[in-house]
């Protein structure tokens, strides 16, 4: 193994409140780049020195070394960049497959997102820039706040506003030069949510994939009755689930990213490189609030 990120699944997965929990003991991580060093003699997809990531969750990639079946690894061409290769099987995967899945978005629509910050959002966000979708993004308000808009709105965001902004009919004149959402996307839940859904179009999607607030996504009845909105959920394992005899559309995504990568259109998260012996200080760092970079452990 190469790098590989701290991502809270991975966390929660630890906590033993993720859905997916490796049998004990277990090696924690779900994502990164590894480079292949030898192949067993019936391994016809892969040989030394091919750069490969997981091809599914639970592999356990917080860790030098390893040895795995075939099937569980997915080449990634060798010219993309490490932090990218190291990042690319959940966060843009996610992004880029609620951008696509659930409403068919045209150049000019938008889209409007809470943790705009995150990993996913930051995917979003540039994928979002490739295919000539706007975007709203929503933060919480920090200290550092103008930095953070700064930061998003160099990857291409059009528009970042704060979960208090939301709420306030000022949002009607931001409507005056971009449409209202189709897509809505939610990682957080409770009154974030809540607030969001209130500018979407009449029959627009809202994709919920976290719930950083621990809190239910509260609808108003009169969205179900009068706008007739549709409530979805994402969860990137369960797509390559079902998509585990379907490898087309996997390669086909897969290429995709690696395609805006290559044109410099998708780039890696912001990042903190740390030494693996540091996996301590890396891990306190990751479960810090208003965290804006993800820790990267180099292995």
């Amino acid at each position: 193994m190469l790098a590989a990120p701290i991502n809270p699944a991975d966390i929660n997965m630890i906590q033993g409140t993720y859905p997916i929990l490796s049998p004990l003991p277990a090696v924690g991580g779900n994502e990164g780049v590894g480079e292949v060093l030898e192949v067993g003699r019936c391994v016809t997809a892969l040989k030394p020195g091919d750069q490969v990531i997981p091809a599914s969750t639970g592999l356990g990639t917080w860790r030098t070394q390893g040895v795995f079946p075939e099937e569980t690894l997915l080449k990634v061409p060798g010219d993309i960049p490490l932090l990218s290769a190291a990042t690319l099987s959940v966060n843009p995967c996610t992004a880029y497959r609620m951008l696509t899945d659930f409403q068919s978005l045209a150049p000019g629509d938008s889209v409007i997102q809470n943790a705009a910050n995150s990993g996913v959002g930051q995917a979003v966000i540039q994928i979002a820039k490739a295919f000539g979708i706007k975007t709203i993004n929503v933060v919480r308000d920090r200290p550092d706040l103008p930095k953070l808009v700064e930061r998003l709105m160099a990857l291409g965001a059009d528009h970042v506003i704060t979960e208090e902004m939301l709420r306030k009919p000022e949002m009607k004149d931001l409507f005056k030069s971009i449409p209202k959402p189709r897509l809505a996307l939610n990682c957080v839940g409770g009154k974030s949510t809540t607030e969001m859904l209130r500018h979407l179009q009449p029959k627009g999607t809202m994709v919920t994939y976290g719930g950083m607030a621990k809190q239910p996504v509260m609808v108003p009845v009169s969205a179900f009755i009068f706008r007739d909105v549709r409530l979805r959920g994402f969860w990137m394992t369960q797509w390559k689930k079902d998509h585990a005899q379907d490898q087309e559309s996997l390669a086909s995504m897969m290429d995709a990213l690696c395609q805006l990568i290559r044109r410099g259109q998708l780039t890696a998260p912001a990042c903190t490189e740390v030494p693996l012996q540091d996996y301590k200080a890396a891990l306190e760092a990751s479960m810090k609030p208003f965290t804006s970079s993800k820790q990267i452990l180099l292995l």
